[in-house]
C-alpha cells in the first residue's frame, strides 16, 4: 500500500519536493530527476543514454548548435480529477544540454528512442582520430667539399 508523505515526519523529503516543484521537472543541480544518462566513449564512437521513459518519441526534440546539444521532452500531466496517493515521477517538460567536445563530430549525430531510452551516437570528428603521419626521407644530399 502507498501511503501519504506526512511532512511533520519527513520534513527533508518534503522540502526536496517542493524544490523540485519551484525549480521545475529538471530536479535539483545536484540530483537531475528528470533525464538521467549515462555516457562513454568506444573506439571512434561516442555514446549517450538518456532515460526518458513514459515519454512520447514524438515529443522528444533534439537540438544542436555548435558543439552543444539540448534534449527536450515531454511527460503530460493526468488529465485526471483522481486524488493523487504519490507522485514522484516528474512531468512537464525536461530539458538538458550537453556540452560536447571539438573532437566529436556534431554533423553526424544519430538518435534513436527504444524502451523509454534516448540513445545518442556521435562519431569522433575525423580531424580528431589518431593518424599516421609519412616521415619522408631525402636521398639527394650533396657532399661538402672544402
Amino acid at each position: 500500500m502507498l501511503m501519504r508523505t506526512d511532512p511533520f515526519r519527513d520534513p527533508f523529503r518534503e522540502l526536496d519536493r517542493i524544490a523540485q516543484l519551484a525549480m521545475g521537472a529538471t530536479g535539483t543541480a545536484a540530483r537531475p530527476s528528470a533525464m538521467p544518462l549515462d555516457a562513454w566513449r568506444d573506439g571512434d564512437v561516442f555514446h549517450v543514454e538518456l532515460d526518458l521513459p513514459g515519454v512520447d518519441p514524438a515529443s522528444i526534440d533534439l537540438d544542436v548548435e555548435r558543439n552543444v546539444v539540448t534534449v527536450r521532452a515531454e511527460r503530460p500531466t493526468r488529465a485526471s480529477d483522481a486524488e493523487l496517493v504519490a507522485a514522484e515521477r516528474p512531468r512537464g517538460v525536461f530539458s538538458r544540454q550537453l556540452v560536447l567536445g571539438d573532437s566529436l563530430d556534431t554533423e553526424r549525430i544519430e538518435a534513436r528512442y527504444d524502451a523509454g531510452v534516448l540513445s545518442l551516437t556521435i562519431p569522433v570528428a575525423e580531424k580528431a582520430r589518431p593518424r599516421k603521419i609519412q616521415v619522408e626521407q631525402r636521398q639527394d644530399r650533396q657532399a661538402i667539399t672544402a
